[in-house]
């Protein structure tokens, strides 16, 4: 759809659970996690789409579940996760034309979220190496993890500013969902808006608007609700719907010359 909920169209079917649409910054293609198949039998993998003929394809194939994909800032390649044995999950790169696969991290915990800065020269990530989900920076071979984030609570969903100013995540405490921004070194962090839960920051291409999930309880007990999706400037001053045909979530902006 545009920014504004105007033109919106469906890519898929429904048939399948589909979550985290994230443009190439290069083309018009979309990379997405779809959980195929029914109950026991149910698959979650990570595909492309192009979006001018429409057709689909997996990544690749894969023994363990794949997820949280992104392209790397030149749009050749796919970051991803993939789950590993006794419930870690690594990050992979992958050439989607040469199939060409390059393992990045090979920890003891949950590795997930991957996102490149704007020069693709580091990543930043989330895992629970350390105990609990905090936020890492490495270069983008994998060498040299620095863990960034210190405040209480947990954090998750780290998404590079196009201009590699700050990094934008989700952070989660006392029972409360909070979208916040800190620099790549993790100084300064400041929290934009708060809320029962909130989800996957996603960064206009001006890099100082950010679109992220609202999800509403209809009742005190948390049950039921809407999911609407929202942007919020980098004051926390100005904060606003965007207008979806039903409920949403994982919103993701397209580069400025998409068309």
């Amino acid at each position: 759809m545009d920014q504004d909920g105007a033109n919106h169209k469906f890519l898929t079917d429904g048939k399948n659970l589909v979550i985290t649409p994230r443009f190439s910054p290069v083309g018009p293609e979309i990379t997405y996690m779809a959980f195929q198949g029914y109950k026991k039998n149910l698959e979650a993998q990570v595909y492309l789409m192009n979006l001018l003929t429409g057709t689909k394809q997996p990544l690749g194939k894969f023994k363990g579940m794949t997820y949280s994909p992104r392209f790397t800032p030149d749009g050749k390649k796919v970051i991803f996760s993939q789950t590993r044995s006794q419930g870690t999950s690594s990050l992979y790169e992958m050439d989607p034309h040469t199939h060409q696969l390059m393992q990045i991290t090979n920890s003891i915990g949950i590795d997930t979220s991957p996102c490149h800065s704007p020069d693709g020269r580091q990543i930043v990530f989330n895992s629970d190496r350390g105990g609990k989900r905090q936020l890492y920076v490495m270069n983008s071979d994998g060498s040299q993890p620095e863990r960034i984030s210190f405040g209480e609570g947990i954090y998750a969903t780290p998404v590079w500013s196009p201009r590699g100013d700050f990094i934008a995540f989700t952070k989660m405490h006392k029972g409360r969902f909070y979208i916040g921004v800190m620099r790549p070194d993790g100084s300064g962090e400041r929290l934009l808006t708060e809320g029962f839960v909130l989800e996957g920051p996603t960064w206009a291409p001006n890099g100082r608007l950010i679109l992220y999930t609202r999800i509403t309880p209809s009742d005190r007990h948390g049950r039921g609700g809407t999911s609407k999706l929202y942007a919020i400037d980098l004051t926390g001053k100005i904060e606003f719907l965007l207008p979806t045909p039903g409920n949403a979530s994982d919103g993701a902006w397209s580069p400025i010359d998409y068309r």
